[in-house]
């Protein structure tokens, strides 16, 4: 086994994937904490009424809690602001598949790449619309989420094409840098805002996704073919390892999808339902964090930039001490790849679903909710060492098309939660309203646990070669008519 050295090229890839899905998160999420800034709060808090003894009241919400009448520029109520915050998935979805059937055929390097830097450009655009109305808000935010939807699934089509199965966990785990752009962003945000104003926040993520962009543009590439700069040794490593497992005349001649056997694959579904359980918890921890401490706990826009992106730190270090595990797992054949993908799933739903099960229970304490947030989040990293490895264990020929499907379903997840959120807490900021939107996520983790647990498989599939299948039967149609 070829050891990864940091100048080799999947080195330099897994940092590339790394920071471009944290820009992608960054231009996710830069509204969330943006518009708990500028908009105006209920009248009376819940913090008021439920939380006055608590901790965090006596000793943070006196300092910047309030705000002179004028610094709130919009009066969105709760409602509303679930809208605006959930519109980047409404079509967003509309561009999960595509954005994999693009990589097979022109490559993660041009798919990826330019859903980033749309989405980038589009950014800027986001104060201007603001300015004008909710509506041009929700239609920039829309169009964001539809030209960023192809980056993810195409990056599984990379990681087929460059990275062995006993390295897989630990490249994946680069997936995770959407939690280090949210972690970046909320507290980056919170400081913009009081120094510069909102709308730097958004110019700033912005030129972020413009400059990783260029790097991007000049250090990666599609197949170690491809790759100039690439070392003879590493070249052949990666070539004996993936060995057939991908085909490249399968990519080349553009090859059928096998449609109707990959929507009726039970080990398929089994991972795309423990994907959509450990995304739902992750997206209302992520995107409404802010509002939570804010309006529950009272903390200022700062602590809760701060404290809303530090326990995504935690996922990355996580997810990364984790795929160190599961690869070693396999390398020592100490586990069954099956095996340590049903582990990897269960620390990834049934973990965070217990920690927000005791978030839901926490009530006015600051500190338990801080512990059982930080910790649920953290947990959720091993999810790169699960079900989303998992979709290329399955199939690595047609792995982009998996988690293009993959995102279809869940993407529902961001975008149903911010609304069932804004849909339980209109003028109801209480701590029994968000114990009924926690234990939901609980319950959606604890399901997907369950299922993949007992009936997960991580074994690849006949129809991964299908093409292969097809060519033999015609070259068996063409002998028998010699």
């Amino acid at each position: 086994m070829q050891k990864i050295d940091s100048t080799s090229c999947r080195s330099v890839l897994w940092w590339m994937v790394f920071t471009g899905i944290a820009v992608n998160y960054m231009l996710r999420v830069n509204l969330n904490i943006v518009i708990v800034s500028i908009v105006k709060p209920p009248e009376k808090p819940a913090i008021e009424s439920e939380c006055r003894d608590s901790w965090i009241n006596s000793t943070l919400v006196h300092r910047n809690s309030t705000k002179p009448e004028k610094y709130y520029e919009f009066t969105w109520n709760e409602y509303q602001q679930g809208l605006a915050v959930g519109a980047y998935y409404w079509i967003h979805w509309l561009s999960e598949i595509p954005g994999g059937i693009l990589a097979r055929k022109y490559g993660t390097k041009i798919v990826f790449g330019m859903g980033n830097l749309l989405a980038a450009l589009l950014g800027l655009l986001l104060p201007i619309a603001m300015s004008f109305n909710l509506s041009s808000l929700i239609i920039i935010r829309a169009l964001q989420g539809l030209v960023a939807g192809v980056s993810y699934p195409s990056t599984h089509e990379m990681c087929a094409r460059w990275i062995p199965q006993n390295e897989r966990s630990k490249f994946v785990s680069a997936y995770m840098g959407g939690g280090i752009g949210i972690a970046l962003t909320y507290p980056m945000s919170g400081y913009i805002i009081d120094y510069f104003g909102w709308k730097g926040v958004f110019y700033v993520t912005s030129f972020l996704g413009v400059v990783w962009f260029i790097f991007w543009h000049y250090l990666v590439f599609d197949t170690p073919a491809q790759h100039p700069r690439i070392s003879k040794d590493e070249k052949t490593y990666i070539i004996e390892n993936i060995g057939n497992s991908i085909s490249q005349e399968n990519h080349e001649n553009n090859s059928t999808v096998p449609w109707i056997k990959i929507l009726t694959s039970m080990p398929v579904w089994i991972s795309i339902l423990s994907n959509w359980s450990c995304v739902w918890g992750y997206y209302t921890l992520m995107a409404q964090a802010p509002a939570y401490f804010k309006f529950i706990h009272g903390w200022n826009i700062e602590e809760a930039g701060l404290l809303s992106g530090l326990p995504h730190l935690l996922t990355m270090l996580f997810s990364w001490l984790f795929a160190i595990l599961s690869d070693w797992l396999l390398k020592t054949e100490k586990m069954t790849l099956t095996n340590v993908r049903k582990l990897a799933t269960i620390a990834c739903t049934g973990g965070p679903g217990l920690m927000i099960l005791g978030l839901s229970f926490s009530g006015c304490e600051p500190t338990l909710a801080f512990f059982f947030m930080m910790t649920g989040i953290a947990f959720a990293g091993a999810v790169t060492s699960g079900p989303l490895s998992n979709l290329v264990d399955l199939s690595p020929n047609y792995a982009s098309v998996l988690l293009g499907i993959c995102g279809l379903i869940v993407d529902a997840a961001g975008f149903l939660s911010p609304i069932l959120v804004g849909l339980l807490t209109f003028e109801n900021q209480s701590v029994g309203q968000w114990r009924i939107i926690f234990i939901i996520s609980a319950v959606n983790m604890a399901i997907g646990c369950i299922i993949y647990g007992f009936f997960g498989s991580a074994v690849r599939q006949p129809w991964n070669d299908y093409h292969k299948a097809k060519s033999n039967k015609n070259d068996d149609i063409d002998s028998s008519d010699e």
